[in-house]
């Protein structure tokens, strides 16, 4: 049985927090592929940052040579004023020009990287439902719906982020440090040094945030998917908390989770909080030397003011750069734990398959063989023991039993939601691993105890989205389930909305809309279970015609705990414990008086005693 998927998911939960390297090579590689269709936004994106960069370092230069060229020279006599006015006049043109430019192209790298960032994680989400729609049943029952959602929602969020303000802008940020330096120690080595005498500190100081930073972003992602996850189970069960007055023990709980996100999140909080301003006075420190140091030259005379201005004007660049690169860190850091929990997703091995075979009728006759048959969801805990019988086209067969005696674990069987470790399951003669799923569950009709509806119109329901089905067909399989009546008592008849509880909607009309939607696929195997164990006894006459008439030449196959149901069915399975201990028609078992009697002397104590 394939419960495992490969790479990174390899028999690992959505639950279990990833312990990778933050500049993983193999993530990087992947998310790369992703923005491949996009390169040319991203080139262009570059060649505009780097223009702003380039304006950036322009401009204190500018400011530089007017202080230096010409107001300078002129209040010391060596050029005339007006020549000054002149140039400085150029100068401020030029930086004019310099900011509206910056502007301009600092909206068009913005729109050309979040279209880019947006698209590429459209497709992403795109690919990770189309996959989650392939996993197998297993990795549900794993995994919390919450957690998924983490990873289609929070997750790809984060790599959003990344690609839009990370993936340029880190390059921005190299190409401004190294302008800088090589700007500073063409101008002069010695005041170079000196600003950049702190730099071991802050190497030092950025060492520490970098593992702090990863291990605060790996807790606060796993504090965010158990608050998904407890949020999404119990708001599917509100009405038994309400019922059972369990609000309180809730609050209780949710609050402890909501406390630990808050914890970890305050401190990434406290992290960056003594992180920036410990950069802001490494700063200060080095601002503080170059005045100290830069002003003893001017008042000997063998610095100008302006060279002066200039060095800390990029000394403030420089560590502007710096601060970015650590926030670009951060958004690295919580890219790669987003990216490890989303391709643990994506890795994990999608529902084992066959290809299409051309051997094979679309239409199945619906014969079912099983022989000796072991099953069992985890390890060796055997839920089906040898089980052997077989059910041939057309016939109604009903499986009976205790719950827990693996009666929905045969259904699910059947449906190719899990695999068999022993034995064969044969469907016309082939076995089931070697039907493709797709012409196998076309040829299934589904209706189980619980009726899922989407969120949208009744019709829409019935045919489940599918285009090619008219709505004259929907009405005529809902008329010939006996559906329509109450359909067309609805504010809007086929068109009325329903949502996914589907309150306004009693559990009889939901299983009769189940009917009318097996019926619209035509399926050759009708499997039910539990269809009418929660229906009142008015409604349960209209499912058992409607039942009579999706039946008529279908293989059906039944579990009901009313055996009142299932009197007529052509057989019985009686399933204890994992294995079949009775078999036959109704009849029959009542006269072996064994497990089939017993169950009907507890429903129908009465009459047995009439």
């Amino acid at each position: 049985m394939a419960m495992n998927g490969g790479g990174f998911g390899h028999g690992r939960s959505l639950g279990e927090e990833i312990n990778g390297k933050v500049y993983d090579k193999q993530l990087l590689k992947r998310l790369i592929r992703y923005a491949k269709p996009y390169w040319h936004w991203f080139l262009i994106a570059l060649i505009l940052i780097l223009s702003i960069s380039a304006g950036g370092l322009a401009r204190p230069f500018l400011i530089k040579t007017a202080i230096d060229e010409y107001i300078t020279k002129a209040y010391e006599g060596v050029i005339t004023t007006g020549h000054a006015v002149s140039g400085v006049r150029q100068l401020g043109i030029i930086f004019l020009m310099l900011m509206i430019g910056e502007a301009l192209f600092s909206y068009m790298k913005t729109y050309l990287l979040q279209f880019a960032g947006k698209k590429i994680i459209m497709n992403m989400r795109n690919q990770i439902f189309s996959h989650i729609q392939k996993l197998p049943v297993v990795y549900f029952d794993k995994n919390a719906t919450g957690r998924i959602v983490t990873r289609v929602t929070n997750d790809t969020e984060a790599l959003n982020e990344m690609y839009v303000n990370m993936a340029v802008g880190f390059l921005q940020s190299i190409f401004e440090m190294v302008g800088i330096v090589v700007l500073m120690v063409v101008l002069s080595v010695e005041l170079t040094l000196v600003s950049f005498a702190v730099i071991p500190l802050m190497v030092i100081i950025t060492i520490y945030f970098r593992k702090k930073a990863r291990e605060i972003f790996g807790e606060i992602r796993r504090r965010l998917a158990a608050i998904n996850g407890f949020l999404s189970e119990h708001l599917s069960g509100m009405k038994i908390i309400q019922v059972f007055n369990m609000q309180k023990k809730k609050e209780e709980a949710f609050e402890r989770i909501n406390h630990a996100y808050y914890k970890a999140s305050f401190k990434h909080i406290i992290l960056f909080g003594v992180f920036r301003p410990f950069m802001d006075v490494i700063r200060l420190v080095a601002l503080a030397l170059l005045l100290w140091y830069g002003g003893r030259n001017i008042l000997g005379g063998t610095l100008a003011f302006g060279t002066l201005y200039l060095f800390i004007e990029y000394t403030n660049k420089f560590f502007q750069p710096i601060t970015e690169l650590t926030e670009q860190y951060n958004i690295l850091q919580g890219a790669m734990v987003s990216a490890e929990r989303i391709f643990s997703l994506i890795d994990y091995a999608a529902e084992p398959d066959v290809l299409a075979r051309g051997d094979l009728p679309q239409k199945l006759q619906g014969r079912i063989e099983f022989k000796n048959v072991w099953f069992a969801y985890e390890g060796e805990a055997w839920v089906l023991k040898d089980v052997s019988f077989t059910i041939y086209p057309g016939q109604a067969v009903a499986f009976v039993g205790a719950t827990g005696a693996g009666k929905t674990s045969i259904i699910n069987l059947i449906c190719g939601f899990y695999q068999h470790q022993k034995g064969e399951i044969l469907i016309d003669g082939v076995r089931i691993g070697d039907i493709p799923k797709l012409q196998l569950r076309k040829n299934i009709g589904l209706v189980l105890q619980d009726v899922f509806l989407f969120s949208g119109t009744v019709e829409e329901n019935i045919k489940l989205f599918d285009r090619n089905i008219s709505s004259a067909q929907v009405e005529k399989a809902a008329r010939y389930v006996n559906a329509d009546n109450f359909i067309q008592k609805m504010p809007c008849k086929y068109q009325t909305q329903i949502n996914q509880k589907a309150s306004v909607l009693s559990m009889g009309q939901r299983q009769l809309m189940s009917f009318a939607r097996a019926l619209l696929n035509d399926p050759a195997i009708l499997v039910m279970d539990e269809a009418t164990s929660n229906i009142d006894t008015h409604t349960e006459k209209l499912v058992q015609e409607a039942l009579a008439k999706i039946m008529r030449g279908r293989t059906t196959i039944a579990i009901a705990h009313r055996l009142s149901t299932i009197q007529n069915a052509d057989q019985i399975i009686v399933i204890h414990k994992g294995r079949i201990v009775e078999q036959g028609v109704h009849q029959e078992l009542l006269k072996q008086e064994g497990l089939y009697y017993g169950l009907y002397r507890l429903q129908y104590q009465h009459q047995v005693m009439q």
